[in-house]
């Protein structure tokens, strides 16, 4: 089993680990991958920052298949980007047309990325399966 870490500018300033089986934990540097290789037949999978963690994956395993996951962020750059974007362009037209419902709609993207990152903490950081490669998954959320 192979899981890679995405670059991502939110995921950059967090620690990432993935716990197997609930005992086997492993540090997930930036921009990299790590490869784990003995594994019973059935594995769960959980990625976590200490406040964050993913719903746990359970692998049923096949020693002769390769599996491949992608560690990401639900808050993504262009998520940022854009939700940044469209808070200074409603702030800015609201600024020059004097009408305060677009200052107060302007700061609708922030309470969404607060939200996500505070209150929806187990889907902030995602454990995805690269569909690519062949391998069967089972997701459940303990």
């Amino acid at each position: 089993m192979v899981i890679t870490r995405k670059s991502s500018l939110l995921l950059n300033l967090f620690k990432v680990r993935v716990i197997i089986d609930g005992s086997k934990i492993y540090q997930l540097e930036k921009d990299s991958s790590i490869e784990i290789g003995s594994l019973n037949s059935s594995s769960r999978i959980v990625v976590t920052n200490g406040f964050h963690h993913s719903p746990c994956f359970e692998v049923k395993y096949n020693q002769r298949k390769v599996c491949y996951f992608n560690v990401g962020c639900a808050l993504d750059d262009n998520l940022l980007a854009a939700g940044g974007l469209l808070l200074i362009l409603l702030y800015l037209a609201g600024l020059t047309s004097g009408i305060l419902l677009l200052k107060v709609v302007s700061f609708l993207p922030i309470i969404y990325f607060l939200y996500v990152y505070y209150v929806n903490r187990k889907e902030f950081i995602q454990l995805r399966y690269n569909n690519q490669l062949m391998g069967p998954i089972r997701s459940k959320d303990f």
